[in-house]
């Protein structure tokens, strides 16, 4: 088990080694030559790579840490709970969607009363809308999809077979009830956010507030000492806990840095690529950059789906969602009040209010089809149908390819109360579910508050 596991790190961290020579000898050794006095110059093949080349260099650099990332979620579930280790796992897996969005809300604060501070803010919504439809759309029923359809997926215990056309469904862990409420929260406050005229403090203060108060919950959770996990993680769990700690930790650090530095290049010569061939700017960063963006979180899942734990991979997949519409949401007003010298609020046209409320809407639909703890192909088939033909019309308009009597902005608003009404009627016919769903969590959380710091330690402690 030993050569196995340690042959795998090393090629995961293989994959990253041609990107950290280049951030190496363009970035980091001129700062250290320029901080002693001495000349240096970055060899020219480096400086100038091609946007193929980048795009190939970032994209395995990307690949290989998220390998890293997910070995480092599992070994920490010997030590911490289950759910606190995925939530790290996620914030690190999505960190490029907030360095992309940060950069944006920046912009719209430095330039903000002008047109590119207008634009600024639009493009700060618009990625981080793109990137949350992404991850439900394709993200949650994808994963879905691969789940049962995978080679060997009969051995998966979250795989039901049923009988009827499309009916086999992925059961998921109960445990995960106190991030789809949190979701569902999280989800309901969206829809006013564009009310007040853009994202203000108290957007900031309730979405940030309830991901705080979730952490909290899931860090007086209960250690999973006897988890079985085979490879790499097994291995790297029969350390002695200091070192499997110290492992731990470097294995978040250098994939955190890996996917923090290579995701953005990555995505914006995706960007490039794309434009190249006639694919509108602002679709681009919408869509293509939040894709680039995701992909460390989608790999991560696809790994643990694969080794049949599917659930973990959902818990990921719902973990990120959550952060992302909380944190994501509350930190970009921050940023860009600091931008700005003195409070703001970030603004955004009625476009991108929309892009909101549709959003807001498919996550309603999304958990909607989550409060039975299980989704089915039919389910997953249908929000992915759902997300593709509402991009692809968007783009069709864009591009003047079809001829409809909507714009782009009508049919944002068509799909939010789409999504609405399917997602309004599951709510109604599964009522009981949710009632014992929101019981359920009410106790995790009163649970939480009242056992204060008495928690179940592992075997090592």
């Amino acid at each position: 088990m030993k050569r196995r596991a340690l042959g795998a790190i090393s090629v995961a961290v293989a994959l990253t080694l041609p990107w950290v020579a280049v951030v190496g000898a363009t970035d980091f050794l001129p700062w250290v030559a320029t901080t002693v006095g001495v000349g240096y110059e970055a060899p020219a093949a480096l400086r100038t790579l091609s946007t193929l080349a980048t795009v190939i260099l970032t994209g395995l650099a990307v690949l290989g840490a998220a390998f890293l990332l997910a070995w480092a979620a599992e070994t920490a579930e010997k030590d911490v709970p289950q759910a606190f280790a995925i939530a790290v796992l996620a914030v690190l897996a999505v960190a490029p969607e907030y360095a992309v969005d940060a950069l944006y809300a920046w912009n719209a604060g430095v330039f903000a009363g002008t047109e590119r501070g207008m634009e600024a803010g639009n493009l700060a919504v618009a990625n981080m809308t793109g990137a949350n439809r992404i991850l439900i759309g394709i993200g949650w029923a994808g994963v879905a999809l691969f789940t049962i359809y995978r080679s060997g997926s009969s051995a998966d215990p979250a795989v039901e077979r049923r009988d009827g056309f499309l009916s086999d469904v992925v059961v998921l862990d109960r445990e995960i009830g106190l991030e789809i409420v949190f979701l569902l929260l999280a989800t309901l406050w969206a829809f006013l956010v564009p009310l007040n005229g853009g994202i203000d403090v108290f957007d900031m203060l309730f979405l940030v507030g309830l991901y705080v108060c979730y952490i909290a919950v899931i860090l007086r959770g209960e250690v999973e000492p006897d988890m079985d996990h085979v490879g790499v993680p097994a291995y790297l769990q029969s350390f002695p806990k200091p070192a499997r700690i110290a492992t731990v930790l470097l294995l978040f650090a250098y994939s955190g840095v890996m996917i923090f530095t290579a995701v953005e290049p990555f995505a914006h010569g995706l960007e490039s690529l794309g434009e190249s061939v006639g694919i509108p700017s602002f679709f681009m960063i919408q869509w293509i950059a939040p894709l680039a963006s995701e992909a460390p979180e989608l790999i991560v899942v696809v790994y643990l789906v694969n080794k049949a734990r599917s659930t973990a991979g959902f818990n990921a997949l719902i973990s990120s969602k959550l952060n992302q519409w909380t944190l994501l949401i509350g930190t970009l007003v921050v940023v860009h009040s600091l931008a700005l010298g003195s409070y703001g609020v970030l603004a955004f046209d009625f476009k991108q209010s929309a892009e909101i409320w549709l959003t807001a809407a498919q996550s309603f639909f999304a958990i909607s089809l989550l409060i039975r703890f299980e989704i089915s192909v039919k389910e997953a088939v249908t929000l992915l149908m759902l997300f593709l033909s509402q991009v692809l019309l968007e783009f069709a308009i864009i591009r003047a390819f079809v001829a409809l009597p909507v714009s782009s902005t009508d049919l944002l608003l068509l799909y939010s109360g789409l999504y609405l009404v399917l997602g309004t009627a599951l709510f109604v016919r599964r009522r009981r579910a949710l009632g014992r769903l929101v019981r359920r969590t009410a106790g995790t959380v009163g649970d939480a508050i009242s056992t204060g710091d008495e928690r179940p330690h592992s075997a090592d402690d």
